[in-house]
């Protein structure tokens, strides 16, 4: 096995822009949203770009290669993840997903538990973190039918860099401005509340079935662990998926984990990974997918790479103590 890369799936949104040419030089034409870089979904699956598996696409590469790809502890029934960038000219609309447990009664797929680094944030970059403190659910209700649920939400500017969870239940919105890579359970269930009178469907009841107004966004600001090379944060860790933030400045050396694959999305910068059978470039709005049998490989360069997965959450736990216990 060999780190893999997948082609761009792109999506064309009445919200998006082209701010992905910034380091992108393969956009089709029009308002560019979405770009789905790990994907396994009915609404999109990767297809691989490099090596010998070029073509295959992702699900197609799970039923051949198995444990052997994702791991023996990831079920190659349900693809776990979803990596994307999202380039926000315009505001996304006030949105909120359900948890798995609704997802699958009425969706018949995952819930949605999503994080959202911003890549880049242009002049009034903003995103929408749940409601304001005091807000009730029959004041909600009512903003939503008259149409003023904007002054009830807690939106907030951002900077390139910063970190948020967005929970299932958790009222949200990317606003305009903005570049995100997001990492979310694998699910295209979105329940929209308000959409900025754009004239596309609503989903009012759901969305009031699956909120929960108690839930706050609050900025993520990790735990960091610094190393001779590069530095290391755990920005969160659940069930669902772990994230993490590797500044790498000189070289990082890591081992793949036969029980789950990894993936990298760089941010910022450029370098490579070696691993024992040859190199793959890594440069600003790629993301990579780390077999589980990898092997021994290395991060070398100046770049920010997020390493997600999704985790055995005890092992992890033990680990972030160990550095951090006196």
């Amino acid at each position: 096995m060999y780190p893999l890369k997948f082609e761009n799936l792109y999506y064309e949104k009445i919200w998006g822009g082209r701010d992905l040419e910034s380091f992108r030089s393969n956009l089709p034409e029009g308002n560019i949203g979405e770009s789905w870089d790990i994907a396994c979904h009915k609404n999109g699956t990767s297809i691989v770009a490099n090596g010998e598996f070029k073509g295959i696409r992702l699900d197609e590469l799970m039923n051949q290669k198995g444990s052997e790809l994702i791991g023996t502890k990831i079920s190659k029934d349900w693809f776990p993840l979803l990596i994307k960038l999202i380039n926000a000219k315009d505001n996304l609309s006030v949105q909120v997903h359900p948890n798995d447990e609704y997802a699958k009664k009425v969706e018949g797929e995952m819930g949605k538990t999503e994080v959202w680094y911003v890549v880049e944030s242009f002049e009034g970059g903003n995103l929408i973190v749940g409601t304001k403190e005091g807000c009730t659910k029959e004041q909600f209700k009512a903003a939503i039918e008259k149409g003023e649920l904007d002054e009830h939400m807690n939106r907030i500017p951002v900077k390139k860099g910063d970190v948020y969870l967005v929970k299932s239940g958790l009222i949200h919105a990317i606003g305009e401005g903005v570049i995100i890579a997001e990492i979310q359970q694998n699910s295209d269930t979105t329940y929209r509340v308000y959409d900025y009178n754009r004239g596309r469907e609503l989903h009012v009841k759901k969305a009031l079935d699956v909120t929960d107004l108690s839930l706050q966004g609050t900025k993520r600001e990790g735990i960091k662990i610094e190393r001779e090379g590069y530095s290391k944060s755990y920005l969160c860790l659940g069930k669902d998926f772990s994230l993490e933030l590797y500044d790498i400045k000189e070289i990082c050396n890591e081992n793949s984990d036969t029980e789950r694959f990894y993936a990298f999305t760089c941010v910022e910068g450029h370098g490579e990974i070696l691993y024992r059978d040859g190199t793959e470039i890594i440069k600003k709005g790629d993301s990579i997918f780390i077999p589980a049998t990898l092997g021994k490989y290395t991060l070398k360069g100046n770049m920010k790479l997020l390493k997600s997965y999704v985790p055995d959450v005890e092992k992890v736990e033990k680990e972030i103590l160990r550095e951090i216990r006196y």
